[in-house]
């Protein structure tokens, strides 16, 4: 698979991606529709996998604190929202109330600091 870069407005989203709505080769359902900005690189990738494959750097996590900072990309409006707005969306998109995948909820060890 050819790496692509998809610009969205003025957002640069990096992966192996498959279409404009930041699906990649590796998470390609119809909800499949959010890119997640990096911590460690300021850098908005498809999913945790493209990050591996394309960087040279372990994933650093999202903070607590930092949650309020727009992280999350939606894949249909290209709408960014914030850490804190993902988690309380219900899996929807606050902007234009596409249906996110909910199963993403098992990767968000992967992304974000999670206090237990």
């Amino acid at each position: 698979m050819e790496l692509l870069y998809l610009y969205i407005m003025q957002t640069v989203v990096k992966g192996k991606l498959t279409d404009a709505f930041t699906r990649c080769q590796h998470y390609q359902s119809p909800l499949d529709i959010i890119a997640i900005k990096f911590k460690c690189c300021d850098t908005y990738y498809a999913c945790i996998h493209c990050h591996e494959e394309l960087t040279d750097h372990k994933v650093a996590l999202w903070p607590q604190n930092e949650w309020n900072t727009n992280a999350i990309l939606c894949g249909q409006c290209k709408a960014e929202i914030s850490i804190n707005e993902y988690f309380n969306s219900n899996y929807k998109c606050p902007n234009c109330n596409s249906d996110f995948n909910p199963k993403c909820s098992n990767h968000n060890h992967l992304y974000f600091n999670i206090m237990k």
